[in-house]
């Protein structure tokens, strides 16, 4: 299995700085109630368990989110995610983002997969966690991808690749923590429906429905540029460039 791309907060920050006063971000960060670490967002989302704790009775990690799974296999790539004629939305707009949550997976082959991720007539996915195979993310590299995903709602993706550029967008933007399978296997083991729960301080997938559980390799240095919402909030929250109110 190929590693799992690096994420440098030396990186981030040089990249917020540089970027500090030029093109505004694709998503205005201001305009959409920020995710608290070990919530899933309600944005769309208003009967889904807070925490997997909350929903099992357990005494899990705050930080895990807890819900049904979307499977999809290997090689998923950025037009299956979002097919390129939704790129004319523009996520910094309320409205739109939620439009470009409504067509995630919207190019996944229906003959492969009968279950849709948004079902019709919805804007937002029943799914808080994607689960898929190697080289996820793989295509082009347009940032509506892992955007699209969390604005329908996912809080995770686990898979056994991804490609890089849509891990370092997953982090970037702050959508969905692009999250790495240690073994390969479980995309083929657990199906669309099974409820899981994600812990990101113990580095596990639980799957409830099949008992078995699946260890995931540590987020690292790009936990809390998600957590803050994306590399700009990031800065802005240490320091390292100027917030808006300043």
């Amino acid at each position: 299995m190929a590693a799992a791309p690096v994420f440098s907060l030396t990186a981030a920050a040089a990249a917020a700085a540089a970027l500090a006063f030029g093109p505004v971000p694709t998503r205005a960060r201001s305009q959409v109630p920020p995710r608290r670490r070990g919530t899933v967002s309600l944005r769309f989302h208003r009967t889904r368990p807070l925490t997997a704790a909350a929903a099992t009775g357990g005494s899990l990690s705050s930080a895990a989110f807890h819900g049904e799974c979307f499977v999809v296999g290997d090689n998923i790539d950025t037009d299956q995610i979002i097919p390129a004629e939704h790129l004319t939305l523009v996520p910094s707009k309320p409205d739109e983002y939620r439009k470009l949550g409504s067509f995630a997976f919207a190019g996944l082959p229906t003959a492969a997969y009968p279950t849709p991720f948004i079902a019709p007539g919805e804007e937002s996915s029943r799914y808080a966690v994607i689960l898929g195979g190697a080289n996820f993310g793989c295509g082009s590299s347009r940032e509506h991808a892992p955007v699209a995903l969390g604005a329908a709602g996912a809080r995770a993706v686990v898979a056994e690749g991804y490609a890089r550029i849509f891990f370092r967008n997953s982090v970037a933007t702050g959508e969905v923590y692009p999250l790495e399978l240690a073994d390969t296997g479980a995309s083929k083991e657990c199906k669309t429906g099974d409820v899981v729960t994600v812990d990101l301080d113990n580095s596990v997938m639980i799957n409830h429905t099949s008992g078995k559980q699946y260890k995931l390799k540590p987020i690292g240095d790009a936990g809390p540029v998600i957590e803050a919402g994306g590399i700009f909030a990031y800065a802005r929250k240490t320091g390292m460039i100027a917030s808006k109110s300043a």
